[in-house]
């Protein structure tokens, strides 16, 4: 069977797990709060660091962070810090495990006041995906005057590692952006589900 035609990330081709997130997993609009918040928290870890080496502790972050269950990583205390930061499967950064912590906070208490974080964010790019059509790497940029304000209004918010650069990863990961090279086959498997919310 011929191979499909990909995005030309770096390490990727030939690597099955992470064809596997770039065939099914990025780029795919996602609308649940919850798994938009986990993304965000994944992609705070990432800062500094490759997305790869955060995708293959994943699975270790869901069992640290009671899989990522808002109501569970708000009541984490001093014990739950100490035992993430000696936990050698996940990064180990009190900044950023304080920054989860503390945006679980966040997180209930917009819910407590009735803002949905998926509404939230998606609000800011218009309500559906945003379609490109990049041909190629040297086109996509390291982010957009969307990802600076959805930076700035996340961070009124209260949420940390969330600056315009990962943002716009963490925008083109959920779908909020069509990012998939025209030539990819999953560009337009993904423009086909760019029609906002069901």
């Amino acid at each position: 069977m011929t191979e499909p035609t990909r995005c030309t990330w770096r390490g990727m081709n030939g690597d099955p797990f992470y064809e596997a997130y770039h065939d099914h997993e990025w780029g795919v609009p996602e609308w649940d709060s919850r798994a938009l918040w986990e993304k965000l928290v994944l992609d705070g870890f990432q800062a500094g660091l490759s997305w790869i080496t955060i995708l293959r502790k994943r699975e270790a972050f869901r069992a640290a962070f009671a899989g990522f269950d808002p109501e569970k990583v708000a009541r984490f205390g001093e014990t739950d810090r100490a035992r993430l930061m000696a936990d050698a499967g996940i990064i180990r950064s009190n900044g950023k495990i304080d920054a989860a912590i503390a945006g679980a906070r966040i997180y209930l208490d917009m819910r407590e006041r009735g803002e949905d974080l998926s509404t939230f964010l998606w609000d800011i790019v218009g309500g559906a995906p945003i379609q490109n059509a990049w041909e190629h790497g040297g086109q996509v940029p390291a982010q957009t005057p969307l990802a600076v304000d959805m930076a700035k209004a996340l961070k009124a918010k209260g949420f940390k590692f969330c600056g315009p650069v990962i943002v716009y990863a963490f925008m083109q990961a959920t779908g909020m952006v069509n990012d998939h090279f025209v030539t990819c086959f999953r560009h337009e498997a993904c423009k086909a589900l760019g029609h906002g919310r069901g």
